[in-house]
Parts: structure tokens; C-alpha cells; sequence
């Protein structure tokens, strides 16, 4: 059995290490609830930019055809968006999107797809990406705790023109979907072509007056429409990122209250045990003399 003293270093090492958890839930919590607002507040701007790419792909007035809306025949060459935390300490967040993305990457492989191209969002992503041996060809990492869609336009633009290019065939995004603080759900998007479940139908059939012309509007807006794609799946990764940590931290802080009392009550058994001994002791010699 440990001694007294060997008791009371390890119920101090769990105190200091409560504090920390302790710490990081409440730092957690009130990054949570800006994150989530960022999230909402962002929410309007991509659901109006939705109604417009929506009016914009059923308008006839233009024969002119958007590479993001051509479908492809066959699917050879993919590339994939994950967006991951740069920081851990947030439970399975990370290892959950990560699964999906590694699931998709192996029924991709089986359905004869030739290349994967992958863009990380995040330092656990793009860490997973290059232990899985695949073809990085850009990333981003220290977002902070504010998404900046400047720092996301340059990695993701390198899909956007590849896939314009010819060069993919779909485009995909896997993040992490915020529903509720103890509820975040790892999604897998087609991000191109954009397909008429993402855009939605719209409830009538009108069209908007182009300046300068259909096709100068059409790419901007259609290009913007993605970015905002990508921008929503990171705020709601952030969001997610933080009900995670605050979660995960409160767990640990009640084990290492549980921890804590499970010692405490051995070092109280210990040290009744060494006083008895020394009254038996001192008993016993009292008697012999």
C-alpha cells in the first residue's frame, strides 16, 4: 500500500490538474456562445445567396451553362474539403469527421476513382491528411477563434479553379454540423456540381435584369455562392469545436472529483491504519513493562 505521503502528492496532482479542466470549461463556454452567435449571424447571408444561385440556375433567358453546374459522367477525380480544430482536448470532434472522410476516401478507391485531391482546414486535419499519405494541395491553419473568409478564399480557390479547370470531377466538404451543445454531427457534402438538392427549387419562375451581362454576374455570384458554402461549414465547425471542449472539459473535471475522493478516503484508511499501529505499540510496550 502507498504511503501517506505518496497519497497526498497524487490527490495534489489531481487538484492542480481539476483546476485546469475547471479552467478550460468556463474559457470554452464563453467562446461557445460567440462562436454559435457567429454561426447564426451568418446564416441570413447564406440562405438569401442560396434563393438567388437557385433563381439563377432555373433562369432560361441565357444559354450560358456555369462549370459549377455541369455534372460529370464519370467521377475519376475527387477532392476533398475537411475541415478539423487546430487544438485537441474537444473529445471524438475531430476523430469523427475524420472517419467519414477516410470512409469516403475508401468507397471512392472501390468505385474506381483515379485521384484524391485533399484541402485541409485545420492543423488535426491536415496532420491526418499526410499520415494517410494523401495528395495535399493546400491548407490553411491558426484560424483563431474567429473565421476569416480572406484566409479560406486562397486554399479553396485552388479546388474552385481545378474543378473549373477540368481537373476534378466533384468536389466534396466534410466538417462538422452544430446541433445543440451536447449534439455535433459529422456531415460529408458535395460541394461541386452543385446539385438541385444543395441549391433548392425556387418557388417561382422569375429572373433578375444582368449588368453588364448574364455571365460576368453568373460566375461572380456563383463562385461567392461556394465561398459561403465554405465559410458556414467552418462557423459551424468553431461552434462545434467548443461545445465539444466545454463538454469534454467538465467530464474530466468530474472524474478528477470522483478521482480526488476515491483518495482521499484511502489516505484517511492509511493514516487510520498507522495511528492504530502506533497505539497498539505503544499498548503492547506499556504492558511489558
Amino acid at each position: 500500500m502507498a504511503s501517506g505521503k505518496e497519497i497526498r502528492t497524487k490527490i495534489k496532482s489531481v487538484q492542480n490538474t481539476r483546476k485546469i479542466t475547471k479552467a478550460m470549461e468556463m474559457v470554452a463556454a464563453s467562446k461557445m456562445r460567440k462562436a454559435q452567435d457567429r454561426m447564426r449571424a451568418a446564416r441570413p447571408f447564406a440562405d438569401k445567396i442560396r434563393r438567388l444561385a437557385a433563381n439563377l440556375s432555373q433562369a432560361n433567358v441565357t444559354d450560358y451553362k456555369h462549370p459549377f453546374l455541369v455534372r460529370k459522367d464519370q467521377v475519376k477525380r475527387v477532392g476533398l474539403i475537411l475541415v478539423t480544430t487546430d487544438k485537441g482536448l474537444c473529445g471524438g470532434l475531430n476523430t469523427n469527421v475524420q472517419r467519414i472522410a477516410l470512409t469516403a476516401m475508401k468507397d471512392w478507391d472501390a468505385a474506381g476513382v483515379t485521384e484524391i485531391r485533399a484541402c485541409c482546414i485545420g492543423n488535426k486535419g491536415l496532420g491526418f491528411m499526410q499520415r494517410m499519405g494523401a495528395k495535399v494541395v493546400s491548407n490553411v491553419t491558426q484560424l483563431g477563434d474567429t473565421p476569416h473568409l480572406e484566409k479560406l478564399i486562397g486554399p479553396v480557390k485552388v479546388m474552385l479553379d481545378a474543378f473549373q479547370n477540368d481537373e476534378l470531377d466533384a468536389v466534396y466538404i466534410a466538417y462538422t454540423r452544430f446541433i445543440n451543445t451536447m449534439k455535433q454531427e459529422p456531415q460529408l457534402e458535395q460541394l461541386l456540381p452543385l446539385s438541385g438538392d444543395k441549391l433548392g427549387t425556387p418557388d417561382s419562375s422569375w429572373d433578375y435584369l444582368y449588368e453588364p451581362d448574364p455571365q460576368v454576374v453568373i460566375d461572380e455570384l456563383l463562385v461567392r455562392y461556394v465561398e459561403a458554402l465554405v465559410y458556414q461549414a467552418v462557423a459551424e465547425n468553431m461552434a462545434s469545436e467548443q461545445s465539444a471542449r466545454m463538454v469534454a472539459m467538465k467530464a474530466a473535471s468530474d472524474n478528477a472529483k470522483t478521482v480526488i475522493g476515491d483518495l482521499q478516503l484511502v489516505y484517511n484508511k492509511t493514516r487510520q491504519a498507522a495511528i492504530t499501529k502506533e497505539l497498539s505499540e505503544i499498548v503492547s510496550g506499556a504492558a511489558a513493562v
